[in-house]
C-alpha cells in the first residue's frame, strides 16, 4: 500500500494542465483577458512569420531562449509583487514618519501659540495688579496722611483742653482770692468802733422812717 500511494500522492500534487495554462495566462501583461489573448496571438503570429519565411529557424536556443523568456517573465511578476509591497510599506513608512513630524510640528506651533496667548493675558493680570496697586498704595497714603490728621487734631485739642482747664483754675483761684479778700475787708471793716456805730446809727434810721410810713 505505501508503494502504491506514493506514486498517487506524487500525481496529485503535480499541477493540472489548466493550473498551468492560468498561470501562463497569468505570466503574460495585460490586465484581461482580451490583452493577454492579443498578446499570445501575436508571439504565435510572429513565431509563424519568422519560421514560415525562414527569417528564423527553430533549433534548442530557440527552445532554450524561449524558456528562459517565460522563466524570467515568471520570475518578474513574482518579484515585481514583492517589490511593490515593500516599496508601497516603505513610502507608507516614510509618510507616517513625516506625517509624525508635521504633528509634532504643528503641536509645537500651537503650544507656542497657548503660551503667547497665555503670556498675554499674564500681561493683562500684570496690568490689572499693578493698578490695584497703585490704588492700595494711594490708600494707605490717604489713611496714613488722615490718622497724622487726627493724631494731630487729638494733640491740639488736648493742648486746649489743658488750656481751658488752666484758665478756669486761674479763674477760679481768682474768685476765691476776691472773695477772701472782700470777706477778709468786710470782717477787718465790722471790727472798727467807727464802722459799727454808723452801720448802727444806719440801722435805726431805716426802722424810724419804717415806723414812720407806718410799714411797721
Amino acid at each position: 500500500m505505501p508503494a502504491v500511494a506514493a506514486p498517487a500522492r506524487f500525481y496529485s500534487d503535480k499541477p493540472s494542465p489548466e493550473a498551468k495554462a492560468s498561470s501562463l495566462i497569468d505570466a503574460l501583461p495585460g490586465n484581461s483577458l482580451v490583452s493577454k489573448t492579443t498578446w499570445v496571438t501575436l508571439g504565435a503570429g510572429l513565431t509563424a512569420f519568422t519560421v514560415s519565411n525562414e527569417l528564423y529557424v527553430a533549433n534548442d536556443e530557440t527552445v532554450i531562449l524561449a524558456g528562459f523568456l517565460i522563466f524570467a517573465t515568471l520570475v518578474g511578476r513574482s518579484v515585481v509583487q514583492p517589490y511593490q509591497d515593500w516599496a508601497n510599506s516603505t513610502i507608507d513608512k516614510i509618510a507616517g514618519i513625516l506625517n509624525e513630524a508635521r504633528a509634532g510640528h504643528t503641536k509645537a506651533v500651537q503650544n507656542r501659540i497657548d503660551q503667547v496667548s497665555q503670556k498675554s493675558d499674564v500681561v493683562d493680570v500684570t496690568k490689572g495688579l499693578y493698578a490695584i496697586a497703585k490704588e492700595t498704595i494711594q490708600a494707605e497714603k490717604d489713611a496714613y496722611e488722615l490718622k497724622q490728621r487726627t493724631a494731630i487734631a487729638a494733640e491740639v485739642k488736648q493742648v486746649l483742653d489743658s488750656w481751658v482747664r488752666y484758665e478756669a483754675q486761674q479763674r477760679e483761684a481768682e474768685q476765691n482770692l476776691l472773695t477772701e479778700t472782700v470777706i477778709r475787708k468786710v470782717t477787718e471793716s465790722l471790727a472798727d468802733d467807727k464802722v459799727q456805730k454808723q452801720i448802727l446809727e444806719s440801722a435805726v434810721a431805716d426802722v424810724e422812717k419804717l415806723v414812720k410810713d407806718k410799714k411797721i
